[in-house]
């Protein structure tokens, strides 16, 4: 396929309710004009079916994992169809019987599964406990081709490694997307809470400079508890998208559903690496020791 030149893409920031349903027609409500605002590449949340349920482990969550192909990839390839966008969705998947991964499924704009991509790091913290419910993906890291271009599709963890976002773009990935749920825990201190926005933010701006590339980060919004009030994570939003040089192209607020609007350049990118030729000056005979070096747990020390 041809990759255009330019592209409209839209991010979808908003609250994820206890009604699976009632989640997937705000979503779908979205799409709808997100698509009437002429975007052609639509991103969706991490989870945005349901309540980030990884707050605690609660086995009962199992029975909201479908498979892919499935009831909602059906319901949304029939709207990437009709609409002729190509959409990012982010699913529970159960891949058989006690697998289950964080998965993101990319539509393309004939219905089509044009590929998926699963959460290849798994974050396991306190209202993070995602090590209970997603076995880590086994697919690597591969961008998926679609009528837009290769997409480097990854998913909410996965921001924070510089190496995820190398290999998709030294895989051709013509844009990194990261569907995303993430706020502040009561552990937080409040002092530091804008602080580590600001860090979400520049790690992913600074993929976006390492590689020359647009990057989609699109985060779910509100207040969300537990059942039985012991945990709750105030999602902070503030969805964005970048240019190839990390500058802002589009930003959402904290709080509030929003439609982000962009457009991509990807002509521009091109140009990047010609001026900018991090790809060529790459010493790879000197990186073996990334494939070996790790920290000793408890001793500080690298083996």
């Amino acid at each position: 396929m041809k990759q255009p030149q330019k592209l409209i893409a839209a991010c979808l920031q908003h609250a994820c309710g206890e009604d699976p349903k009632l989640n997937l027609e705000s979503s779908i409500a979205k799409i709808e004009s997100a698509a009437t605002q002429k975007a052609q590449l639509i991103v969706l949340p991490e989870l945005h079916l349901t309540p980030y349920f990884c707050q605690q482990q609660s086995s009962h969550w199992f029975a909201a994992a479908e498979t892919i192909p499935g009831p909602t990839t059906d319901r949304l390839s029939a709207l990437a169809k009709k609409l002729k966008v190509v959409i990012v969705a982010s699913i529970f998947e159960k891949r058989q019987p006690g697998v289950f991964h964080n998965t993101a499924v990319v539509l393309e704009k004939d219905g089509s599964i044009a590929g998926i991509y699963r959460k290849m790091h798994i974050p396991q913290d306190p209202g993070f406990e995602e090590k209970f419910y997603f076995a880590p993906g086994d697919l690597g890291f591969n961008p998926i081709t679609t009528s837009l271009g290769k997409l480097g599709v990854l998913i909410c963890w996965d921001q924070w490694f510089p190496e995820a976002a190398r290999i998709m773009a030294l895989k051709g990935a013509n844009c990194l997307i990261y569907p995303t749920a993430i706020g502040w825990t009561p552990s937080d201190p409040i002092d530091s809470r804008s602080q580590q926005l600001d860090a979400w933010q520049v790690i992913q701006r600074s993929h976006s400079v390492a590689n020359h590339l647009p990057v989609l980060s699109c985060n779910r919004i509100g207040l969300e508890t537990t059942a039985d009030e012991s945990s709750h994570i105030q999602f902070w939003g503030s969805s964005f998208m970048t240019d190839h040089q990390g500058q802002m192209l589009a930003q959402a607020n904290r709080d509030e559903e929003e439609i982000l609007i962009a457009e991509l350049d990807f002509a521009a990118t091109e140009h990047a690496h010609l001026i900018w030729p991090f790809f060529r000056d790459r010493r790879v005979e000197a990186y073996a020791d990334l494939l070996h070096l790790s920290l000793n747990p408890g001793s500080g020390e690298e083996t």
